[in-house]
């Protein structure tokens, strides 16, 4: 790892070993603050529900304006690690965390609570914008997709155990220990970037600033389409898990508990398939390896749209069976399609990190509703299977339609 020389350090091999490692709890620790902080309350909302008087729905509020505060974190503080540095921005970012997470413990109304949150995932999701960014800095255009998987991988896990644990503290210390949980767990990943984390921005030149960021970005072809093949695939994961428990629980009669076990298959579909990245991103370049996903993606999505045609996938075997092709190969896409984005313009690794974790969740929030709608006012999984289907499609076009073809790109490497 080096300061802001602006070269890629590499910090895999040989000496560096120790320094990888360390790099890699950093990575995970600030990238899983958020998404571990969401899982861990959702054990507790019916608690809150009867805590304040409020109907669970209302509630539910502390769950969907988090999504929201992660949005606006990615579009916020992306930009502001590019101008000044990731170092700063991450600490400020831990410290609203924490200073939100004591507001939750102290928050006398569920509103109260609601906008605690809210400020919790602002400050949270910095390390998700920032950690993409930071090994954007450290690592070549061809290591990026695999460290990515590599990151989402290790972090998957701790995400898994998340709900067990929330349930957990709530039960044994009551709802309020869970913030006093993410506020430890904040301070501590702080202190680990104060003491390890070296400055690893990019030197800035005369030419560069926000506008110039942007400006540069939204023009590049190589860039909207990598960053539109990134979000189209993430939506796959969120239609799915909007649309999914109405068709198992509602249409096909079986229990919440049978649902979270099926659904469980898909989360270890995708994690597998980051491992498998991680393993082969070092030998192939990332629009190989972007390719290869999508190819697995098609034809996964494909065989769910043909079972729902032919009437098989109305049990959850087919439908989930079919379903973890397409998160195996979702990890694929995903990963190396963001590396792609990130790359266009490394010294605004950032900014672009931003633009799409925006996207990504902004419309997330909006395509999760609509797999709702799908899976609640029809009978069938056909509808649902046919716009996995489409996304599908949406990605490989953009792939196919906006990313130019590249021989030996200068961009990044």
């Amino acid at each position: 790892m080096h300061g802001t020389t602006g070269k890629p350090a590499e910090a895999a091999t040989g000496k560096d070993l120790a320094t990888s490692r360390v790099m890699l709890v950093l990575l995970v620790a600030m990238n899983g603050v958020a998404p571990i902080s969401l899982y861990l309350l959702v054990p507790a909302l019916p608690v809150l529900a009867t805590t304040f008087d409020s109907a669970i729905s209302v509630a539910q509020m502390t769950v969907s304006l988090y999504f929201v505060g992660i949005a606006c974190s990615q579009i916020i503080m992306g930009p502001l690690s590019d101008k000044f540095g990731r170092r700063p921005v991450l600490i400020a970012g831990l410290s609203l965390t924490v200073a939100a997470s004591v507001g939750c413990v102290f928050a006398q109304t569920l509103p109260q609570l609601i906008v605690a949150r809210f400020l919790q995932a602002l400050g949270g999701a910095t390390g998700m914008v920032i950690s993409r960014a930071i090994i954007r800095d450290l690592y070549s255009r061809e290591r990026v997709g695999g460290m990515i998987s590599l990151v989402v991988g290790v972090m998957m896990i701790a995400q898994m155990v998340s709900p067990l644990t929330g349930g957990l503290l709530e039960t044994a210390f009551g709802w309020r220990a869970i913030f006093y949980a993410i506020a430890a767990v904040s301070v501590l990943v702080a202190v680990l970037i104060v003491v390890a984390l070296p400055e690893t921005r990019r030197a800035r030149t005369g030419d560069s600033g926000f506008r110039t960021d942007v400006g540069s970005l939204i023009t590049s072809r190589p860039f909207v389409g990598f960053m539109l093949c990134q979000v189209l695939a993430s939506q796959i994961i969120f239609i799915f898990a909007g649309g999914g428990p109405y068709l198992v629980i509602n249409e096909m009669g079986r229990s919440s508990a049978e649902y979270g076990a099926w659904f469980a298959t898909t989360a270890f579909a995708y994690l597998i398939g980051n491992l498998f990245c991680v393993r082969f991103a070092p030998r192939h370049a990332l629009e190989r390896l972007i390719w290869i996903g999508l190819a697995l993606q098609l034809a996964g999505s494909l065989l769910n749209l043909f079972l729902s045609v032919a009437g098989f996938n109305q049990t959850p075997s087919w439908l989930f069976g079919a379903q973890m092709i397409v998160m195996f190969a979702n990890a694929f896409v995903m990963s190396n399609s963001a590396a792609g984005a990130i790359s266009v313009r490394p010294q605004a690794a950032g900014t672009a990190s931003g633009a799409m974790g925006f996207l990504q969740m902004g419309l997330g929030s909006l395509v999760s509703q609509f797999g709702a709608w799908l899976g609640g006012h029809f009978s069938s999984t056909l509808p649902l299977t046919a716009a996995i289907f489409a996304l599908s499609l949406a990605c490989a076009s953009m792939m196919i339609f906006v990313v130019p073809r590249r021989k030996r790109q200068a961009e990044g490497e």
